[in-house]
């Protein structure tokens, strides 16, 4: 992870970037893999979509630890936490940039580097929202993940379309407070389904 993450915001970009959504946006959605993806990283997988639009889309996998924990970037980044940290575990958010940290959390300080996905959830590239976090004055919810994960114009369309993934309006609950061993079944639950339960010709009606 950079010093900075990925830098400070782009110059004349407001610090907090209230993106329009589009009605067939899925900005905001839970991307639950289905047994179409036998194999591989996203395998299991769920997704937090931050961007979608007519030119591709970017979202962080919020389901997959890495062997890293919160306390381990504090150590890299020289931040002095007040409180212990060592149980905090790390996402792989994707496998794109995977030397790059990106926060996903509560609404709240308006940080060097931060996107407003939605009214419940904001994302924060910058390395003040992790000194904030180790000094307790951070957001109240928080979910660290390193790389992402991107689509090009109509990849994830395609991907909807071939039954890979399962689109459902993401619950802050799963997504901050439920553990990554029960995020996918949890999502699930968000459409009544058990994920366990589902075959390779599950899809979208």
């Amino acid at each position: 992870m950079s010093q900075d993450l990925n830098g400070p915001a782009e110059p004349g970009r407001y610090k907090v970037m209230n993106m329009q959504r589009t009605t067939d946006s899925l900005k905001g959605y839970f991307l639950l893999a289905t047994p179409v993806i036998e194999s591989g990283f996203f395998k299991g997988t769920v997704t937090y979509v931050c961007e979608h639009g007519e030119t591709g889309a970017m979202g962080l996998v919020v389901n997959k630890p890495l062997d890293l924990q919160l306390a381990d970037i504090f150590e890299h980044l020289n931040i002095q936490p007040l409180l212990s940290h060592d149980e905090v575990s790390v996402m792989a958010g994707g496998p794109i940039k995977v030397d790059r940290g990106f926060v996903l959390h509560s609404p709240g300080v308006s940080y060097d580097a931060t996107l407003k996905v939605n009214e419940d959830v904001w994302l924060t590239t910058s390395k003040d929202v992790l000194a904030d976090i180790a000094s307790g004055s951070g957001p109240d919810q928080h979910l660290i993940a390193l790389g992402y994960t991107g689509w090009s114009a109509g990849q994830l369309e395609k991907e909807i379309a071939e039954n890979s993934w399962l689109t459902i309006a993401a619950d802050t609950t799963v997504l901050f407070d439920i553990s990554a061993e029960q995020k996918s079944e949890s999502a699930g639950q968000l459409l009544g389904i058990d994920i366990r339960l589902l075959t390779q010709h599950v899809g979208h009606s």
